[in-house]
């Protein structure tokens, strides 16, 4: 042992004098010498193995390994090489040495499983697991280390997903009877279960880390994202709101955090927080693409429409052409009522997307396009893109509804008109507009009677009052020879908005 002594420390010497061949020479005599040492042993074929001399550790690791008293590391560093060898029988061999050695350790059952999964032996691989999850008295370490092992079996045999994730789940609640654990278990737990999908008692067991790591700034902000990503897949967007603040709180130039608080307010149509949370966000990142983008939305939202075109100028100064940006700028120029703008950017967008990426022209922009281009008073073109919305999306409710009532608007294709509307109602029956485009479209056929109904139908469903609607309404009246009702269902129209063509109604019949 002396000798072998002797040579470990001048290879310690050559070591560091970067002399890693004599090193490395002086090393295997030690080792050689004494196979006993097996701290040693694993300590001088790690040495190997970075130097890409795997024979080398292989051939050590099997001295100290006839020993009877080698300990079980040495079989599962033995097991690991023979496997990254390609020596599949040997490594099984010499894994299951080691597990008979130290059967509460969870190496050898991990070296075994992945053995048997590079084999392609998933039932073999999944009988060491569930030969692992037997054993009595686990600690809290080997369970949730073998919980993680079901979890990678699970995603790699789908068929045996279901089985396997109930096994995992069962060796977490196992885990969690072990408490309490040091931070870093706990989080492992929590993190399993977050995996595994039980959120409710993921969220609890990071509620928990976080009061009791108070000055871990790191893991605390790691711990809110995971909270936030829990809150908004459970819809639960007022405590994913209490997350990012706090992260926000904790660490103040986190533009990520920002950025999801914008998307909350924006969803919430609170837009007003929304453009504040995105310029924070354009601030602490400039290169930050789709924030600029979302703020315009937002921008929008507030009828801003001149901060959002600024909004997007400074973007397509920072950033190549791309079709979001043309479709954001088309929608800004249309909330401006400038629509042949409008229709560029359309144009552009589409030219983009099929060069790129043609999915994102799906019914919803070909309805956009459409829509613009009513407003502009192109029916022609307005009802060309609404066909095309209609052949991807035959049941689009509100492209059935928009089409029939330009028509009954202009009085044209009444009888068509009226086949899309009646099947948009179908989609949605209590629907107001579209119940009120039935009615508008039965009036311009000629069947005033009829129109009140679907008429009056609508003032009930309608969530607020709505001025279009009472000015139908009024019309209606006024052909069913009720110039009382008329008049009060046009001042009602006139109070909600006014309107010339409605004030000259009320001036024909004494009102305002």
């Amino acid at each position: 042992m002396a000798d072998a002594h002797a040579h470990y420390g001048a290879g310690v010497g050559a070591d560091m004098n970067d002399d890693t061949e004599a090193a490395l020479r002086e090393f295997y005599k030690a080792a050689t010498l004494d196979p006993g040492d097996a701290a040693m042993v694993l300590e001088v074929a790690r040495r190997f193995e970075q130097n890409k001399q795997p024979e080398k550790a292989i051939e050590l690791l099997k001295g100290a390994a006839a020993r009877p008293d080698a300990p079980a590391a040495v079989f599962g560093r033995l097991g690991f090489l023979y496997s990254q060898s390609g020596k599949f029988e040997q490594a099984i061999a010499a894994n299951r040495t080691a597990i008979r050695k130290a059967p509460d350790v969870l190496g050898g059952y991990q070296n075994l499983f992945l053995n048997y999964a590079q084999t392609k032996q998933p039932q073999a691989a999944l009988n060491v697991l569930d030969e692992a999850a037997q054993r009595p008295g686990a600690s809290a370490e080997f369970l949730l280390g073998l919980a993680e092992l079901y979890t990678n079996f699970e995603r790699q045999q789908p068929k045996q997903s279901a089985a396997a994730k109930g096994k995992a789940l069962a060796l977490l609640h196992r885990a969690e009877k072990l408490r309490p654990l040091a931070p870093a278990l706990q989080m492992q737990l929590a993190e399993g279960f977050n995996t595994l999908g039980d959120l409710t008692k993921a969220a609890e067991l990071y509620l928990e880390l976080l009061k009791a790591l108070p000055d871990l700034p790191a893991l605390r902000e790691r711990i809110h994202g995971r909270l936030t990503d829990i809150y908004l897949r459970s819809a639960d967007r007022k405590r994913a709101v209490e997350q990012l603040k706090a992260i926000v709180r904790d660490n103040p130039t986190d533009p990520q955090a920002y950025y999801f608080l914008g998307s909350i307010a924006h969803e919430d149509k609170r837009f007003a927080d929304a453009v504040e949370y995105f310029n924070k966000t354009i601030l602490l990142k400039k290169d930050f693409e789709q924030a600029y983008y979302d703020l315009a939305l937002a921008q929008l939202g507030l009828n801003k429409t001149g901060d959002a075109l600024a909004t997007l100028s400074l973007a397509r100064e920072k950033f190549s052409q791309n079709f979001v940006l043309e479709l954001v700028t088309a929608l800004a120029f249309g909330a401006q009522k400038a629509y042949p703008e409008a229709l560029q950017h359309f144009t552009a967008a589409e030219v983009v997307a099929k060069a790129t990426d043609p999915k994102r022209l799906n019914d919803r922009f070909y309805f956009q396009v459409g829509a613009t281009c009513e407003r502009k008073g192109d029916l022609e073109e307005a009802e060309k893109y609404f066909e095309k919305c209609l052949q991807m999306a035959p049941n689009s409710a509100d492209a059935l509804n928009y089409l029939g009532y330009m028509w009954a608007e202009h009085g044209i294709k009444l009888d068509k008109a009226r086949e899309l509307i009646e099947k948009a109602i179908k989609l949605e029956p209590k629907n107001a507009a579209y119940l009120d485009s039935l009615g508008w479209v039965l009036f311009k056929q000629g069947q005033p009677k009829e129109a009140l109904t679907y008429i009056l139908k609508a003032t009930e469903l309608s969530e607020e009052p709505d001025a279009t609607l009472f000015d139908h309404l009024g019309d209606i009246y006024a052909a069913l020879k009720e110039p009382e009702k008329a008049r009060a269902a046009w001042d009602k129209s006139f109070s909600l908005e006014a309107n010339e063509q409605v004030k000259k109604k009320l001036d024909s019949t004494g009102g305002k």
